[in-house]
């Protein structure tokens, strides 16, 4: 569904990403982990077309969108939730979802997809006509979530959902990705809580400065000596 080759990103003079590839199939969740300034954000930045690369090719179901605009990229499929969730504090809950459908011309679709996004979260059908900023941590990231879905994705970008959350709502948030990919939609996964990240995912790339310095098989990166101590927290002894 996805092949990234070669991407390499900077910002002026800083290197952020340095000749990345990696490839997601259709129907899996594969996630992205490391440490911060990895250049993970950047990566689905890049593939969402909110960032430019300097070099490499980014190729959607067949269609290279490289250099496609932002708007172009999430009509043909890709929907992006961002880190720090980024809804709009003074529209309301109804009116933040309705940004994620703006794409498209047919309502339907947008009455469709708001109807996924109240089966998925119930409370944000409850509070419609309040405040986006007036919602709490975890109600925010559904927002955020539901924007996404709104548009009726097939690829969705899920860029650190857990940030900020008390450990229960980080279990939920994670339970929701899953359901999500289980109705239909693949999933490319950036997240630091590199634990659970790798128990819900199928595949794993482990960033290193800009590069992939390790991946496989969740199960394999698991069992993985150097990601253990670096990103699950066990101390390796002789």
């Amino acid at each position: 569904m996805l092949d990234v080759q070669n991407l390499e990103v900077a910002y002026g003079t800083i290197r952020a990403v340095h000749g990345v590839s990696f490839s997601v199939d259709k129907g899996e969740i594969v996630t992205l982990i490391g440490a911060n300034g990895a250049g993970k954000s950047t990566i689905l930045r890049t593939i969402s077309g909110v960032v430019r690369p300097r070099a490499g090719n980014i190729v959607f179901q067949d269609k290279d969108i490289t250099r496609l605009p932002a708007h172009r990229i999430v009509g043909l499929g890709i929907s992006h939730v961002p880190e720090g969730r980024k809804i709009i504090a003074n529209l309301t809950v109804r009116e933040n979802l309705l940004m994620g459908g703006y794409v498209h011309k047919d309502r339907r679709i947008v009455e469709e997809g708001m109807e996924v996004v109240f089966s998925s979260f119930p409370r944000l059908k409850e509070r419609l006509g309040q405040l986006g900023g007036t919602l709490s941590g975890g109600e925010q990231q559904m927002l955020a979530i539901g924007r996404g879905l709104v548009s009726r994705p097939s690829l969705m970008l899920f860029d650190e959902p857990s940030m900020g959350l008390a450990p229960i709502l980080v279990e939920e948030i994670f339970q929701i990705i899953q359901r999500i990919n289980k109705r239909g939609t693949t999933v490319l996964l950036v997240e630091q809580n590199a634990y659970m990240a790798l128990q819900v995912a199928n595949r794993a790339y482990v960033l290193e400065t800009g590069t992939i310095a390790v991946q496989g098989s969740c199960d394999e990166l698991r069992q993985n000596p150097r990601v253990r101590s670096a990103y699950l927290g066990e101390i390796q002894t002789a």
